[in-house]
This record gives C-alpha cells, sequence and structure tokens, in this order.
C-alpha cells in the first residue's frame, strides 16, 4: 500500500485526526483545526481530500448514535443551501492557487475563533428566530467553506443555536448536516483531481486513530463540560490561523 511517509506530515496528522474524531464525536469545533494543521505540511484541498474519506468513515458512527436526535425541519432548510455552496466552491477552487485557499482557511478559521470568544450563545440570542431564507444561506456559507477547507461549522452553527435546541439535539442535527454535505463533496473533489492512491492509503492509516478518538468524543460530549478544551482547541486554531495567513500572503506577494 502506497502512503504518505513525510515524519512532519505525520506529526501534523495526528493531532488533527484527534480533533476531527473529538468533533464528529460531539465537541463542535474541534475539528475546525484539522485542515488548517495539515494545510501547513501540503496544499490544503489535498489535505481536505485526505480527511473526507476519514471523515465519512466517523459520520458513519455518529448518524448511527444520534439517530434519534436530530431536527428534520432545520435539515431540510440548510441541506438545499449546503449542495449551492458545494458547487459553488467547486467552481472557484479550479481558478484560485494554494497560496490563497491557505489564505482563505486562515481568515475564515480566525473569524472561527473570534465567533467563539464573541460568544456564540449571545449572538444567536441578539440574532432571534432565523427563517427559512437564512436558513439556506447558512446552508449555502456552510457548504462553501467546509468544500474549500473543512470550515463550514460557523454558518451552520449560528443557524442553529438560535433554534434554541436540547444539547442532544444540536450534535445529532449537526452530525447530520455534516454527514450529508461530505457526501455531496466527493464527486467535486473526484473532479479536481484531489483523490489519488498515496492519499487514500494515507486516509486508510490513519482511519483507527480517527474511529477510536470518535468513540472517546461520544463518551466526553456526555459527561465532560465543553469550557476548557474549546479555550484550549481556540488558542491553538488561532495559532495555526495566523501562520496560515502570513504565509498564504508571502507566497501571493512572492507570485
Amino acid at each position: 500500500m502506497t502512503i504518505i511517509t513525510d515524519p512532519l506530515f505525520y506529526a501534523l496528522a495526528i493531532p488533527a485526526v484527534v480533533a476531527l474524531g473529538l468533533s464528529k464525536g460531539g465537541f463542535a469545533g474541534a475539528g475546525q483545526m484539522a485542515t488548517p494543521l495539515l494545510a501547513l505540511a501540503m496544499p490544503p484541498l489535498e489535505a481536505a481530500a485526505i480527511l473526507l474519506p476519514i471523515m465519512m468513515a466517523q459520520d458513519a458512527a455518529a448518524l448511527w448514535v444520534y439517530r434519534k436526535d436530530w431536527s428534520g425541519t432545520i435539515l431540510t432548510i440548510t441541506l438545499p443551501g449546503a449542495l449551492l455552496g458545494v458547487g459553488a466552491a467547486w467552481a472557484l477552487a479550479a481558478h484560485i492557487s494554494d497560496a490563497a485557499v491557505r489564505l482563505l482557511i486562515g481568515v475564515t478559521t480566525i473569524g472561527f475563533v473570534l465567533y467563539y470568544w464573541i460568544g456564540p450563545k449571545r449572538v444567536a440570542r441578539e440574532a432571534g428566530q432565523p427563517g427559512v431564507t437564512a436558513g439556506v444561506l447558512s446552508g449555502a456559507m456552510s457548504g462553501f467553506t467546509s468544500t474549500l477547507c473543512q470550515a463550514g461549522g460557523p454558518p451552520f452553527q449560528m443557524y442553529v443555536l438560535a433554534q434554541k435546541l436540547a444539547k442532544m439535539n444540536f450534535v445529532g442535527t449537526t452530525a447530520f448536516f455534516f454527514a450529508t454535505t461530505n457526501a455531496f463533496k466527493v464527486v467535486p473533489y473526484f473532479a479536481l483531481g484531489q483523490f489519488s492512491i498515496k492519499g487514500m492509503g494515507t486516509s486508510l492509516v490513519l482511519l483507527p486513530l480517527a474511529m477510536a478518538t470518535n468513540m472517546l468524543g461520544f463518551w466526553l460530549v456526555r459527561i465532560t463540560p465543553q469550557e476548557l478544551f474549546y479555550k484550549i482547541t481556540m488558542a491553538l486554531m488561532f495559532t495555526i490561523s495566523i501562520e496560515l495567513v502570513r504565509s498564504g500572503i508571502t507566497d501571493i506577494l512572492r507570485g
């Protein structure tokens, strides 16, 4: 089996996959650091394509665990928008450089961190009860950023938090939304030539760790307060994103 052998890749991939596992287990937001981490060592879309098969396996586990905890109304509103967002990202990705995508990842993730620090509950409370148009737009923004840099959480979460769902219903609805959105992304990634034998082999090597941390996430989300975990995650994401913005701007200026 052909796999990536670069030690730097695995030094970044292991914490990235752990973060993904915890995120898919229910710690929404932790997975935001996965693609930014790998983007430090390879082209961002290639990094996203390596993570996608892992995420889809984790999605299957999450759908089973949260099979009774989800909102059909929210999914009916947001998923058509997500499909539009994935299509828009597909059209754009073929025309922008790796440096530009890296910059987008950095800026998007910094925005997510700032959104967290401002307080998502406060944002949701001030926004009021959003309607169908807001849901479609949130789904589109989430599908777009998820396709380019696996950073689709903030738009979707801001919309869903305003619905004041119970914790498990919020987690389950999020799981169903991103499982479907990730399935939408398979065709664009194939069309953009981001899947490779080496990448798929590497995904397979990382999968056991991903599933183990996924199970850990399912357990932790039920018993552990998330505040301290999020503070650590956000600090790491903010640091990584600053480096991505710096390297993206530097590469663009050199070009």
